[in-house]
């Protein structure tokens, strides 16, 4: 929100969303390739932050994220919560696809950056971390943990469908925590991926898979499409699910009740 209380324009409301996508990628991807594992290759990882410090990664750059911008454009950063909050009568259909063009672009931005970071680092790190994947999403071979397709299938949609719950829930006009709601996101986000990263490397977010698989390489993109319709189904899932168990029948008409992060000043 400004100070003079007007409301932030589409245009500012599509650069929020591009920059907190950016941050979430940079400040999550980011770690996974430069402090997953320090020095890189090293054995028992003496100084990296393995699967707990990524996790935190990711959970702590939606939590800033939304407080800086989510007051803006609601602090979605995220295509799967973008449509979950649709179905759920939250935000408007129509404003979808700016938002998620939004999202994808800064998403993208961010890996980019990385790859940029990554010319001028030390020998082969490069391509080293495009041939192990570039943190990217997987089943079969490219899981951590080795896990197969319908897990993966499993865990996307319901912890995508969990993750829109809990936005919803605490972002809700009247029952919301108010100035916590990124703090209850956040650090949902980060159990999601103490959760998940051994089965898929946790997607829960299309725009943060195909950005990470745009330097991948071929096994990653070629997996790409489950950690978007599976996400979005989740995410869709988890919409409808609190608008037909949490909100009152017709109490949240679709194009006039967004979800938003509370302004926490």
């Amino acid at each position: 929100m400004s100070d003079t209380n007007t409301l932030p324009s589409t245009a500012t409301k599509l650069v929020a969303e591009a920059l907190g996508t950016f941050l979430l990628v940079l400040g999550g991807v980011g770690t996974a390739l430069f402090a997953a594992s320090f020095p890189a290759g090293s054995e028992g990882n003496p100084l990296g932050v393995g699967f707990v410090g990524v996790a935190l990664a990711f959970g702590l750059t939606v939590l800033v994220g939304a407080y800086a911008w989510g007051p803006v454009s609601g602090g979605h950063f995220n295509p799967a919560v973008t449509l979950g909050l649709a179905a759920s009568g939250r935000f408007a259909w129509k404003d979808s696809v700016g938002y998620i063009i939004a999202q994808l672009i800064g998403g993208a931005l961010a890996t980019t950056v990385i790859v940029l970071i990554g010319v001028f680092g030390p020998d082969g790190w490069l391509a080293t971390a495009q041939d192990g994947g570039f943190a990217s999403n997987g089943f079969g071979e490219l899981s951590p943990g080795g896990f197969g397709f319908w897990a993966v299938v499993v865990a996307e949609i319901l912890l995508t469908a969990i993750f829109v719950l809990i936005i919803l829930g605490v972002t809700h006009p009247s029952r919301g925590t108010a100035a916590l709601a990124p703090l209850a996101i956040g650090l949902t986000l980060t159990l999601i991926h103490l959760i998940s990263i051994p089965i898929d490397n946790t997607s829960v977010n299309p725009a943060r898979s195909i950005a990470a698989a745009i330097y991948g390489g071929e096994g990653p993109l070629s997996q790409v499409w489950v950690f978007i319709v599976f996400p979005i189904i989740g995410g869709i899932l988890g919409g409808v699910l609190h608008r037909a168990l949490f909100e009152a029948k017709g109490s949240v008409p679709p194009a006039r009740a967004e979800a938003r992060v509370p302004d926490a000043r």
